[in-house]
């Protein structure tokens, strides 16, 4: 009896073909729908960015003369079938509302340092910019096309994104004043618990964060920002004033910022003031200054925060993951700053040469009084791991006789605050000094050291299975040609720090930003996505042969299978 057996190669073939032909479609949905931006929107029902017309922002606002005005309507909506541009600076005043709608681009005009454009949402005024995965928010440069070619090396481009809010801060008028337009030096007070923005020239009261102490809310809504890319940001105003990707100014819990990226800013990534806004899924890439700085009381919590910073060719940057401070001026102010930080992976450029006013290049930078909470995180590739700020016997307080810094709340010496500050069963990668103070491994003594290790259960390695610092990219073309990969694979566990339960944090028994299975939160709606920066976001369809890249021998291995025969 004849037996018609199947062929196996047959079969084989068969579903390589099956497989290519299906990966080809997946691919071009994917080419359509996911890298290219220039369709952002396009799952919501938004035309082509191309096509959408322009509107001029102060249009719809008072004019404030040539450089500034105020949203008039009581809630200003930007829709996603237009092009909104930012051509002055523009505020949302108090009792006004402005609306964003998903996949709607907003573009910052180029101005000359003082004129920069920048959207400032005022104390008592509310913006709703709530994005989707697929249908983000961005704020960029008039420049920038959304396809990914706009040079990471331009930075600086427009202002950025300012909120300002009601919560508690530490300022007063005799510690923190009088207002110094540029000085930099946190003189940024104008009354007892009033600031001005850092980068503002004049203490014009939309520029201002804050309220009088007795007014202090905590729980206050400033709105909500999620699914949302600020890209290119950070106009340098003056010399000492520069604005930053987002400042938040006083800004209360009750105010959302949730899966929020910072691309390319001239200055710090994300800047706070006082308040007790949370931080939640958060990606930093490419900037030129500090990614987190906080001071003045911040009191907020941060969970999920994800830091790459531009090779070491690619500009001047020398600065710090975290910057931490708490009283401006060396106030001793009883509010310090004391947030509660989980789940960050912060990788450095290797950087070592110092600048003026940064003697340290740390993963973490303490300074002034500043207490904290920072926990199973992964710091990479910084001079300085763990750095703080020391008088060393020449400097006392200003305030209270005593010599003290962020060290003291540390080591809980100098009378200060007992384990205030605390840093914790975290990851050190490749920093060729994990602890430091006074910016210097050599003013750790031993009981510095068995602290940080064996109390704290911080850990030191040059490398991790699975985890791959490095990062080179030319920053003209943005063509990368060595990606990172930030997720350590098993996962770093180990001792642990269990995450509060409180609504807020996530549980997330590892250290960093990630875990090593499952979709890597940065998937889809980053703009790591769109360069390809990170390793294991999503699957790339196009990779046919499955090399790590898309090229001619994907395409000649799905032309091959044209033609054949299928059966």
């Amino acid at each position: 009896m004849h037996l018609n057996k199947k062929n196996p190669t047959k079969m084989k073939t068969k579903k390589t073909i099956a497989k290519v032909v299906a990966t080809a479609a997946i691919a071009l949905a994917f080419v359509s729908n996911g890298f290219a931006q220039t369709n952002l929107g396009s799952d919501c029902g938004c035309p082509p960015v191309a096509s959408r017309p322009t509107v001029l922002v102060s249009t719809l606002a008072t004019s404030g003369g040539a450089l500034d005005g105020e949203l008039t309507a009581s809630n200003t909506i930007f829709t996603c079938d237009k092009t909104w541009i930012l051509d002055k600076k523009i505020y949302v005043p108090a009792g006004k509302t402005l609306t964003i709608q998903p996949g709607t681009v907003i573009k910052g005009n180029t101005g000359t340092a003082a004129n920069a454009c920048a959207l400032t949402v005022e104390v008592g005024g509310k913006i709703f910019a709530d994005g989707t995965p697929t249908c983000q928010i961005v704020f960029t440069a008039a420049a920038d096309n959304l396809d990914g070619t706009f040079p990471i090396a331009s930075n600086g481009q427009w202002g950025g994104v300012l909120i300002a809010g009601k919560a508690s801060n530490n300022l007063t008028l005799a510690a923190n004043g009088p207002f110094q337009p540029g000085v930099g030096d946190g003189r940024l007070c104008v009354a007892d618990g009033i600031g001005t923005f850092e980068g503002f020239a004049s203490s014009n009261s939309k520029d201002q964060f804050g309220v009088t102490p007795a007014s202090f809310d905590d729980n206050d809504n400033s709105g909500v920002l999620k699914y949302v890319s600020i890209r290119h940001a950070g106009a340098i105003l003056q010399v000492g004033g520069e604005l930053n990707g987002l400042s938040l100014g006083s800004v209360g819990r009750g105010t959302t910022i949730d899966h929020v990226e910072i691309i390319s800013s001239a200055d710090d990534g994300i800047e706070i003031w006082g308040g007790t806004v949370d931080l939640k899924y958060i990606d930093m890439l490419f900037g030129n200054d500090d990614n987190i700085d906080y001071d003045d009381g911040w009191r907020g919590r941060a969970q999920f925060v994800f830091v790459l910073k531009t090779d070491n060719t690619a500009n001047v940057d020398s600065d710090n993951g975290m910057e931490c401070d708490a009283d401006d001026q060396k106030s001793n102010n009883t509010l310090r700053s004391h947030p509660v930080i989980f789940n960050t992976t912060m990788i450095g450029n290797s950087k070592t040469t110092l600048t003026a006013d940064n003697s340290s290049i740390a993963g973490i930078n303490a300074k002034e009084l500043t207490e904290g909470e920072i926990y199973n995180s992964v710091f990479a590739n910084f001079k300085n791991g763990y750095n703080m700020v020391k008088s060393m016997g020449t400097r006392v307080n200003s305030i209270n006789g005593v010599s003290s810094e962020a060290y003291h709340n540390w080591a809980n010496t100098g009378g200060n605050t007992t384990n205030s500050l605390k840093v914790k069963c975290n990851t050190f990668i490749n920093c060729t000094n994990p602890i430091t103070v006074g910016s210097s491994s050599a003013n750790v003594i031993s009981s510095d050291t068995a602290q940080f290790y064996t109390t704290d259960n911080n850990k030191t390695v040059s490398s991790v299975p699975g985890f791959d610092y490095v990062f080179t990219v030319n920053n003209n073309t943005n063509v990368i040609s060595h990606k990172v990969d930030a997720v350590p694979n098993p996962a770093l566990t180990g001792t642990l720090i269990s995450t509060p339960v409180d609504g807020f944090f996530s549980t997330a028994p590892y250290r960093g930003a990630f875990a090593s299975t499952g979709q890597n939160w940065l998937s889809s709606w980053s703009y790591n996505t769109l360069l390809n920066t990170v390793n294991g976001m999503q699957p790339c369809p196009t990779d046919i042969n499955q090399d790590g890249v898309t090229n001619n021998v994907d395409f000649l291995q799905l032309l091959g299978q044209f033609n054949q025969s299928c059966q």
